[in-house]
C-alpha cells in the first residue's frame, strides 16, 4: 500500500474532486448510472465528486494506492464503492477552484475505488469550520486499486447526511 495523500483538504460546497483531464463534473452527472450509491460519483469520465459533511473548511483527507482489494475497515461509518478510469496520464486530487492540488500518479487503467467516512453527520452540524479553528471529528479515506469495472456499491451507511446523498444518487434528474 502507498499513501498517495495524507493531508488536511479544504473543501467548498462539501466537495472534493479527482480529474484526470475529464470534463468538470456536474452534481446531477456524477452519480448518474449508480443506482443509490451516493457520497463518491463516478459518473463523468476520467472525474471522481467525493462528498463531504462539512460544507465550507478543511477536513482530515487520505487517499491510498493499492494493489489489490484491501479489507473493509468496518469502522468507518459510511463506505461505497465505484469504478474509476483516467483518461489520462495525470491524475489529481482537488480541492475547488483548483485551490490546492495532489497528484495521484495513476495509469491509464481501470480502478476501484473504496470512499469511507466517519463524522460526516458531526461535519455536516458544524457546516463552516475557519482556518483558526479547531479540526473537525469528520474524516475521509479513498482507497484505490486496479480492477475490473463493476457496478458501484454501498457497503455501510449509518447517518443522515450519507443517506441524504444515496437517496439524491435514487432521485430522477430534472
Amino acid at each position: 500500500m502507498k499513501v498517495l495523500v495524507t493531508d488536511e483538504v479544504h473543501v467548498d460546497y462539501g466537495q472534493i474532486f479527482v480529474e484526470s483531464g475529464g470534463d468538470e463534473c456536474d452534481l446531477y452527472d456524477a452519480f448518474a448510472g449508480q443506482e443509490g450509491v451516493g457520497l463518491c460519483g463516478g459518473g463523468t469520465a476520467g472525474t471522481l465528486l467525493l462528498l463531504t459533511g462539512l460544507h465550507i473548511g478543511g477536513v482530515d483527507f487520505t487517499a491510498e494506492l493499492h494493489d489489490s482489494r484491501p479489507e473493509v475497515d468496518e469502522t468507518w461509518e459510511e463506505i461505497v464503492e465505484v469504478p474509476f478510469r483516467p483518461v489520462s496520464q495525470e491524475t489529481k486530487l482537488r480541492q475547488w477552484n483548483w485551490k490546492n492540488s495532489w497528484e495521484l500518479g495513476l495509469e491509464e487503467r481501470d480502478y476501484r475505488v473504496r470512499y469511507s467516512a466517519i463524522a460526516m453527520d458531526a461535519g455536516r452540524s458544524k457546516n463552516v469550520r475557519e482556518d483558526d479553528e479547531p479540526a473537525t471529528d469528520d474524516r475521509y479515506l479513498l482507497q484505490i486499486w486496479p480492477a475490473a469495472p463493476e457496478p458501484a456499491r454501498l457497503l455501510k451507511q449509518t447517518g443522515g447526511a450519507a443517506a441524504y446523498w444515496h437517496a439524491f444518487a435514487t432521485a430522477p434528474v430534472g
